[in-house]
């Protein structure tokens, strides 16, 4: 089946680099969106309450993931929220051999985190990518980086990793959030990171209230226009329930709708927990916006 010309969308990103390389496949930005499955190996993560905190379970669910289309796996060891410290050999043993098991799935491994250490010893067993949710706060993150062929996620959050930042105020959320992705960005540039490794994510909740995060969904072309692809990670957050007065186990059809304003806007990687639910929503906003063609036609064909 031939593929649909590119409409014209005002809101599409002038990418740096609109094609990329991640982990063996190949991406256009620029008229391509991945879902990124959301895998953590936490035994309180926020959403999923630990239920793939058992290796076997985080396995398992990553290659459900998988079958279920997503592009992308997204492994974390450690979450956002603040809390004491997890050990860094405790992190390396949650997430490694999740990376380990899924090396050569056909799928971008990345893996969450804001530890060096554990960025390298996860690139070492084969991970595509590092999501940074702390936006470099570590130089030495960009190093581990530039030293390999991963890409990176810059994400914007204003707390040190795992501290509080109670009722976060900003003059204007979206202009300083993207003026803290142009500072890390042009970091980690300066560190040797090449610019068709880096990712942006304006880092919805993350030291921000609902206010905030709505206004980051309504502007992120602003985020776009930075020119690097724009990674969101909206799924079931605390802006959603609070939005829509929704509990954690009834924020699905929130995510959706926030993702896909996000695609409008030029988001081009939502990181999602419910794959199906998402990947049927981003393929179909891909068909309207006519990136990709329908599965069949056979409706008033003949």
């Amino acid at each position: 089946m031939d593929t649909v010309p590119v409409r014209s969308f005002s809101a599409l990103p002038d990418l740096i680099v609109p094609r990329r390389t991640i982990g063996g496949r190949v991406f256009d930005f620029s008229r391509e969106v991945a879902v990124m499955a959301i895998i953590n190996r936490t035994p309180d993560s926020f959403y999923d309450r630990g239920a793939t905190f058992g290796l076997e379970a985080a396995v398992a669910a990553a290659r459900q993931a998988i079958d279920d289309g997503a592009d992308w796996v997204d492994i974390g060891g450690a979450k956002f929220a603040p809390g004491p410290p997890i050990p860094i050999g405790e992190e390396m043993d949650r997430v490694v051999p999740v990376v380990e098991a899924l090396r050569g799935a056909g799928v971008v491994i990345s893996v969450d985190t804001f530890h060096p250490s554990v960025a390298a010893a996860s690139i070492a067993a084969g991970a595509h990518v590092i999501n940074d949710t702390t936006g470099i706060n570590d130089p030495a993150m960009a190093d581990v980086i530039a030293g390999s062929d991963a890409t990176l996620v810059i994400t914007h959050s204003l707390a040190p990793p795992r501290t509080p930042y109670p009722a976060p105020s900003y003059v204007d959320v979206v202009g300083e959030v993207s003026a803290f992705l142009r500072e890390r960005v042009a970091l980690a540039l300066a560190h040797g990171v090449p610019a068709d490794r880096i990712i942006v994510d304006p880092g919805h909740d993350l030291n921000k209230n609902t206010s905030h995060s709505l206004e980051l969904i309504r502007r992120l072309g602003e985020i776009t226009a930075l020119g690097y692809p724009t990674l969101v990670a909206v799924s079931n957050k605390d802006f959603i329930g609070e939005t829509l007065d929704r509990e954690r186990d009834a924020r699905v059809a929130g995510s959706l709708a926030a993702a896909v304003v996000s695609i409008l806007n030029g988001a081009r990687i939502v990181r999602m927990h419910n794959v199906t639910d998402a990947v049927d929503a981003v393929r179909m906003t891909e068909a309207i916006l006519g990136f990709r063609q329908p599965a069949y036609l056979r409706h008033n064909q003949a």
